[in-house]
């Protein structure tokens, strides 16, 4: 009698000592069915490929490539696509699938019996490797035919290196196109701000930063000019005003001789002129031009004192009536000081002209400087972003040469699709040994259930239980 659900030892004996025939006929009955089962129903055969991700030939360093997406999420993206219905129909029509439920079952769902049969899985690094990266991937197709299977994995592997081939190239072309259209603008940028300067530069000549110290070095050159100049000027009006002083005495001189002689009308000449001598002594040095022609006048006035006094009176006045070369050689020397007065006086306004240029080109330097310095800014920001492009750019090109050469990162099929031997369900073997075993587990439960339900009495203890009461 079995206490409290527990099986005691005894009572297992019991029970399969009086039932044992019901494990081994559970258990063939049950393997049997297995066997049988795993004869009838369906076979599935699964065709695996896998492809390799190879790495470019040239260091990603030196030429950067297009694509960095991860290759999980560029695997999912082509996954989506090549499982699509308008990818799997085709395949559908090719190989002639499913060709028992066409008349009764909807294209959709054709496609979605065709879609579960097909699975991605992605082979993961290996442990210990410095590259994350994906190294490839599985394609498993199953179906009911081994040589379907084949046939349909060697399809989707294709579609796959097909897909990412035409995606790598189609995006690098995407890539290159948008950098030529920005490169484009930029170089239009570029030139603007080139040609904004220019004319700024034409605009400003002469007021720029960098002439800055170039316009001070010429002013102070020009005020050095304009006050040479200036005492230029200043000596060549002195000059005049003596030659005129000098020009006046003579004609009064040659007036008095022609009206006879008049010693002291010479005499006061000299007086003057020898005060005038002092005069300039007392300012310039013996060597000075003033000084050598002031001394040289009353030297002449001398002679002629003499000369009047040693001739005769009956000389003929007629002779005094032409101007005597001191008196021609004045006039001469006065239209020279006026030539060189307007001289200096003309290259004193010009002196003045330019320094005023000069000065202007100064004063306007901080401000000419600031809107340099801002044009020069935009311009040099509009050269960065055309170089950076330009890198960028050819950068694209040339992986773009790689991907036409296939020289960049490829699907490459490792293993080729395999053709199944054996069908992958059901398995003989394994349906075998569950149904062997799950008939024996079965009998366990059986005798269990057998040994359950028996309410007879065979221990003492059985007594005492049951009608609780001691046993003499």
């Amino acid at each position: 009698m079995v206490r409290n659900a527990q099986l005691s030892f005894d009572d297992a004996r019991r029970v399969l000592r009086r039932y044992w025939w019901i494990l081994p006929i559970t258990t063939v009955l049950i393997g049997v069915a297995a066997v049988v089962a795993s004869n009838v129903l369906p076979k599935r055969y699964i065709s695996q490929t896998m492809v390799l991700v190879e790495q470019p030939t040239v260091s990603p360093e030196l030429v950067k490539p297009v694509i960095t997406e991860d290759l999980n999420h560029r695997l999912s993206s082509m996954q989506e696509q090549i499982l699509s219905r308008t990818r799997l129909q085709p395949i559908i029509e090719k190989f002639g699938l499913y060709a028992s439920d066409r008349g009764t079952t909807h294209i959709e769902d054709l496609v979605d019996r065709l879609r579960t049969a097909v699975k991605i899985t992605p082979l993961e690094p290996m442990a210990g490797t410095q590259n994350r990266q994906l190294p490839g991937f599985y394609i498993n197709v199953t179906f009911n035919d081994a040589h379907v299977a084949q046939q349909i994995c060697t399809e989707i592997t294709s579609m796959f290196l097909e897909q990412n081939a035409r995606e790598r190239k189609q995006q690098s072309k995407e890539t290159t196109d948008f950098f030529q259209q920005r490169l484009d603008e930029a170089k239009n940028k570029l030139d603007e701000q080139d040609a904004k300067l220019a004319l700024f530069k034409r605009q400003y000549l002469g007021s720029l930063p960098e002439e800055e110290q170039t316009n001070l070095s010429l002013l102070m050159g020009t005020n050095t000019q304009l006050e040479a100049n200036t005492q230029a000027l200043s000596r060549a009006q002195q000059d005049k005003t003596f030659t005129e002083s000098m020009l006046a005495q003579q004609e009064a001189n040659l007036k008095a001789q022609n009206s006879g002689p008049n010693p002291e009308s010479l005499d006061q000449q000299l007086s003057a002129m020898q005060d005038n001598l002092v005069a300039l002594e007392a300012k310039y040095t013996p060597e000075h031009p003033d000084v050598v022609k002031a001394q040289h006048a009353v030297d002449e006035l001398k002679k002629r004192i003499e000369a009047q006094q040693k001739a005769p009176p009956s000389l003929d006045t007629a002779t005094h009536l032409s101007e005597p070369p001191q008196i021609q050689q004045l006039r001469a020397k006065l239209r020279q000081d006026d030539l060189n007065i307007a001289d200096l006086t003309k290259r004193q306004s010009q002196i003045q002209n330019e320094t005023r240029v000069l000065q202007g080109r100064v004063q306007a330097s901080p401000v000419v400087e600031q809107q340099f310095k801002e044009m020069t800014r935009n311009y040099q920001t509009a050269s960065e972003n055309y170089n950076d492009l330009l890198k960028k750019h050819n950068s694209s090109e040339l992986a773009g040469v790689l991907e036409s050469q296939q020289e960049s990162e490829q699907f490459k099929v490792f293993d080729p699709p395999s053709l199944p031997n054996q069908p992958s369900f059901p398995n003989k073997v394994v349906f075998a040994s569950g149904g062997f075993g799950g008939g024996f587990v079965l009998g366990l439960g059986f005798l269990y259930l057998l040994a359950a339900s028996d309410k007879s009495l065979h221990t003492e203890r059985d007594v005492e239980l049951a009608l609780k009461l001691p046993v003499l």
